[in-house]
């Protein structure tokens, strides 16, 4: 915990969990609520932090969130173990998505899970190695409370 961090937490996503999907990126959002932070940064967190969770559930074994609150901003840090990205850039591009034909009939797949975390992030950065995972780290600035 770095020394300017008012509040940490890793939270685990389990993949194809269906039935817990969601669950991290609210209790992210009542932390922010709690913390007192406006309610448009909060929005911004819970839709990133849920397109980001949604993404670990659908296409990965198993991830994690390392949450990180601190006097000017709220980091994410998204960890899977998936099959990794193949493409970075087509996986950025809105429409494009490899989800499976079973997570489009569950209404997933859209392919604007990244491309809207983007949106929502005032500082993105995407890493993945196919066959291992990827790395997501976002960073959502605020003003002191």
């Amino acid at each position: 915990m770095g020394e300017d961090t008012l509040y940490q937490k890793t939270f685990t996503i389990t993949g194809s969990d269906f039935d817990k999907a969601g669950e991290v990126s609210t209790q992210i959002k009542a932390i922010l609520k709690a913390a007192g932070l406006d309610s448009t940064v909060i929005r911004r967190v819970a839709s990133a932090s849920f397109e980001a969770e949604m993404n670990v559930v659908i296409h990965a074994d198993r991830g994690k969130i390392d949450f990180e609150l601190t006097p000017t901003a709220i980091v994410l840090t998204i960890d899977d173990e998936g099959p990794g990205i193949e493409d970075l850039e087509l996986a950025m591009k809105e429409g494009y998505s490899t989800a499976s034909d079973d997570m489009r009939e569950m209404g997933f797949g859209a392919g604007m899970g990244l491309p809207n975390i983007k949106k929502s992030s005032d500082d993105f950065h995407l890493e993945s190695e196919v066959g291992k995972g990827t790395t997501l780290r976002i960073t959502i600035k605020h003003d002191e409370q």
